[in-house]
Order: C-alpha cells, then structure tokens, then sequence
C-alpha cells in the first residue's frame, strides 16, 4: 500500500532529523499546519476522552474517504495528530480500522517518546475516529 503524500512527506522529514530535539521542533512545527476548529467544534461532544490534553476530534465522510480535523491545548500532542492526520487522512473505514499506528510512529522515529499516556490519548483519538468512521 503507498503512502500518501503528506505522510511520505513526513517520514522524509523526520527521518532527516538526527536527534530527539530536532525531531521534536520538526514536530510542534506540524502540530502548527493543523486547521484550526472553530469554538463552536470545540464542544463536549467532539471531546476525545482518555487524553491527558484536551483534544477535539470533528470528521466527515467526502469522497469515499474519511478526513479529520483535530485540535489540542497541548503543542506537542497537535504535532503527533498532525504526523497521524498525514497518515491517515482520506482513508476508508476498513483501511482506518487496519491501520497499525505503533508501526508508524516507528517509521517516524518517534515512538520512544510517546509516554504511555501520550499512546493513551492517540489510541485514544484512532478509536474515536473509527468509531465515527463506523457510523
């Protein structure tokens, strides 16, 4: 299966990345390219419980394929939806629901800053998605 483009984008850019600081800079540099979500999205129900954060989650069905907008108070946490929303965006249900996020976060380099509760809240946000994706 190829990647799409913003996510081979991304593995390209963290894999030019030598170290932990640089990586999470790149990272909090694309948790700034989220679309933002207007207050009225920023409500209960769009909440995603089981996040340390406060993390906002709105998708909708165009295409054949599943986007996402997503919002946190927490930089780094809008930085690792931005690698996933790169990942996952435009996705079927099936493709989301098969999705092996560990893996990515892998190929990014990333995983081993990813605290338990940081993988919480992702795994988190991936359930709340393919919940709605379920629908």
């Amino acid at each position: 299966m190829s990647l799409p483009a913003a996510a081979q984008e991304a593995l390209d850019a963290f894999a030019a990345c030598p170290g932990w600081e640089q990586r999470a800079r790149l990272l909090m540099q694309w948790g700034e390219r989220l679309q933002p979500l207007t207050e009225e999205e920023r409500n209960e129900t769009n909440r995603v419980h089981g996040c340390e954060s406060q993390v906002w989650l709105v998708g909708e069905q165009r295409d054949g394929g599943w986007h996402f907008r997503t919002a946190s108070d927490a930089r780094l946490i809008r930085g690792l939806l931005a690698v996933l929303l790169a990942r996952i965006d435009g996705l079927a249900a099936a493709e989301l629901a098969a999705l092996d996020l560990p893996a990515w976060f892998s190929d990014l380099g990333l995983s081993r800053q990813l605290s338990p509760s940081r993988s919480n809240g992702l795994n988190a946000v991936v359930q709340r998605m393919a919940k709605l994706a379920a629908r």
